[in-house]
């Protein structure tokens, strides 16, 4: 726990509500020789700096388990030179007892839990990834109000027996699926009044969907870093954020392979005495972020890239389409990591796959936005060319020596191939 550039000289088990804080001062080096010297119960958070002044010193070290303003306590503390950590609560809530609770016992556990050396540590974001992170939470929020609103007004026509036509947009063109509905019952008054209120909840999750959606491809597009993943196949400026606000900074991984397990597309197992299990990919890592790497491996899938014949290969070997989905994920997750620590190659042209792609991003920062910023598409779309060619440093390493796989028709691939670049 101690090293000598950082010296800890007490763990602060710090218990944090919204409005109070629990703080419980323990002396020791592991959780039985721990002894609490003080505890501070239910302080107004108001007084959380005026507190750590006159109570800590910068030899302390605060434990918080993650919650709601874990990070801003933190930064908090940093300001007046105190070191705080986030544990992971999953970990933390497995130590809770059921019997027995308060914000005391709390404060302790979480400090001896630090003690034992076994809670896990979460990463702290800068404020930029926080952001980031607020407006992609905020984005998907609003697509499953968007579904949510869509959904029930399926339902409640197939309750009243209606069935639109196949291929109604409810929002690409509200008038006419609007009069469709109208034209296909008798509807009374009372029963038309909840459809409006339902098509205007619809409307309303929509234009929420599509503000949020708009402040994403303008941020890809400020960013040469988020731009420059869209080189990759499957990858466009949703995914490309998502990446940016998730992983934030990638030097905390130091190799592919720990950004694999983050995600989580390693496989699951348990071999234990003569049992031995493996499983999926579901259950670990970060969900909402590998559901999009998914989509956009399924997408790689069904186009003519290189990666996409490998995945069909094992597809007709191993007969599992998710299996050759999630593989083709976990390639993907590779090749951005290299492509984020700038092991990649520069690009020179702009071809016919990224100009669509461009294309499509400049549609989705939509007409208001471009007139806020004074800009016309043909000019966006100049920026984001020249963004991609010079706006990031590529250099691999050549010194590095690699033996690519060999197939079974004898031909090697090589490392970028592999991986899915043209």
């Amino acid at each position: 726990m101690n090293n000598d550039s950082n010296p800890v000289e007490r763990v602060i088990g710090f218990d944090s509500h919204p409005d109070t804080f629990t703080a419980a001062l323990l002396a020791g080096q592991t959780p039985a020789a721990a002894v609490i010297q003080k505890i501070f119960n239910k302080v107004p958070l108001g007084q959380l700096l005026s507190w750590a002044q006159k109570h800590t010193t910068a030899q302390d070290l605060f434990v918080l388990e993650a919650s709601g303003n874990s990070f801003h306590v933190v930064r908090t503390l940093a300001a007046v030179g105190r070191r705080a950590l986030v544990l992971e609560s999953c970990h933390m809530g497995k130590l809770k007892e059921g019997h027995a609770n308060n914000d005391k016992i709390s404060a302790v556990r979480i400090g001896k839990a630090y003690l034992a050396g076994t809670a896990k540590v979460v990463w702290l974001p800068d404020p930029k990834t926080q952001e980031r992170r607020d407006l992609f939470h905020a984005h998907r929020k609003a697509v499953k109000r968007s579904t949510q609103m869509r959904n029930r007004i399926l339902s409640y026509l197939s309750d009243q027996g209606v069935r639109l036509k196949k291929g109604t947009q409810l929002v690409g063109e509200p008038q006419k699926a609007e009069q469709q509905i109208r034209d296909a019952k008798d509807w009374s008054f009372a029963q038309w009044q909840l459809l409006e209120g339902l098509l205007m909840d619809l409307r309303h999750a929509e234009e929420q969907r599509a503000h949020w959606r708009s402040l994403i491809a303008h941020e890809v597009v400020s960013d040469p870093l988020l731009l420059s993943m869209v080189r990759l196949c499957g990858v466009r400026d949703l995914v490309a954020f998502a990446l940016g606000a998730i992983i934030g900074d990638i030097k905390r991984f130091t190799e592919p392979r720990k950004l694999v397990k983050y995600v989580g597309f390693n496989p699951a197992f348990d071999d234990s005495g003569n049992e031995q299990w493996t499983g999926g990919i579901a259950g670990h890592g970060r969900k909402d972020l590998r559901s999009l790497l998914i989509e956009s491996a399924q997408a790689i899938l069904r186009s003519s890239h290189p990666l996409a014949q490998w995945g069909k290969k094992l597809l007709a070997r191993k007969g599992s389409v998710k299996l050759a989905v999630a593989a083709i994920g976990r390639k993907l997750t590779v090749a951005i990591w290299y492509l984020l620590m700038g092991r990649w190659t520069p690009l020179e042209e702009i071809d016919c796959r990224l100009a669509l792609k461009i294309g499509r991003i400049i549609t989705q920062v939509g007409a208001g936005t471009l007139k806020k910023l004074g800009r016309t598409r043909q000019q966006l779309r100049q920026q984001i060319c020249d963004s991609l060619k010079t706006g990031r440093t590529y250099a691999l390493e050549f010194e590095r020596k690699f033996t690519p796989k060999t197939q079974a028709c004898g031909k090697s691939m090589p490392l970028l191939q592999e991986y899915g670049f043209r």
